[in-house]
């Protein structure tokens, strides 16, 4: 996946995407006392290996370290410019997600006064900050295993959290809180490939379900539990809806 000339309200709330094999409890959005997410240094990207620049002097097709921090920057940098473009056209101010911070450790890093588990993305809102965080073990290792249109996703999915926080969006299950930011994260994704800002890779629309599959509940696990994201064919089919007919696939009511 490459981006042409590689470019690169008081509501406190912890909302996870999480890899299958972290307990559903960690995946709750928590209500979360007045205060700061700590300020923990940003640690190494995980991995190596020869770097795999093509003649253009891309990295796309690789698995490194590199490619792995260029393609989360650049999933951030196209978040920002997406949804500063949609809010534009809805006639409203647009203020983008400050960062995107890698840890590695449980309790290296919180979202006021809760840890973050290892295996996990998180979007983050305290009265302090705003923030995406996400384990750089895990993420890499995932990117490694199903491909770099992994992290253009799991950025996105993130992001759509604050979306759905900006828009004052409430939903009575997480579930469907979770679904609809997989719906975003769809939308995100098809309007730049539509209009030429992102391309995609043979291959990588494929990624995109695998990433989904990674991701997604176990089949038994009821939907009305706290925590639930939604099973594999519910997650591929609520990404696809978004992906395939933009932001008129979600809910945004």
């Amino acid at each position: 996946m490459r981006q042409p000339g590689d470019r690169v309200r008081s509501r406190f709330q912890l909302v996870a995407l999480c890899a299958a094999v972290v307990a559903a409890a960690a995946c709750a959005a928590v209500p979360l006392p007045d205060a700061g997410p700590g300020e923990p240094n940003q640690p190494a990207v995980p991995g190596g290996g020869a770097t795999g620049a093509g003649a253009d002097g891309s990295l796309d097709g690789t698995d490194t370290v590199e490619e792995f921090e260029q393609d989360i920057a650049g999933a951030e940098a196209l978040a920002d410019e997406y949804w500063s473009q949609r809010f534009a056209g809805f006639g409203a101010s647009f203020e983008p997600i400050g960062q995107a911070i890698a840890y590695q450790r449980d309790g290296e890093l919180s979202c006021g006064d809760q840890l973050i588990p290892r295996n996990n993305a998180v979007y983050c809102l305290t009265s302090g900050s705003e923030f995406i965080a996400y384990d750089a073990n895990w993420a890499f290792d995932v990117f490694q295993t199903v491909g770099d249109s992994f992290l253009f996703y799991l950025i996105g999915h993130e992001y759509a959290h604050g979306i759905q926080v900006r828009l004052d969006l409430e939903y009575r299950f997480s579930i469907q809180r979770e679904l609809a930011a997989d719906c975003l994260a769809g939308a995100y994704l098809g309007d730049s490939v539509r209009d030429g800002t992102l391309q995609l890779d043979d291959g990588d629309l494929e990624e995109f379900q695998r990433g989904l599959a990674t991701v997604a509940d176990d089949p038994d696990q009821p939907w009305f539990e706290e925590g639930s994201h939604g099973t594999a064919d519910q997650r591929i089919a609520a990404f696809f809806n978004g992906y395939d007919r933009s932001l008129a696939g979600c809910d945004l009511t």
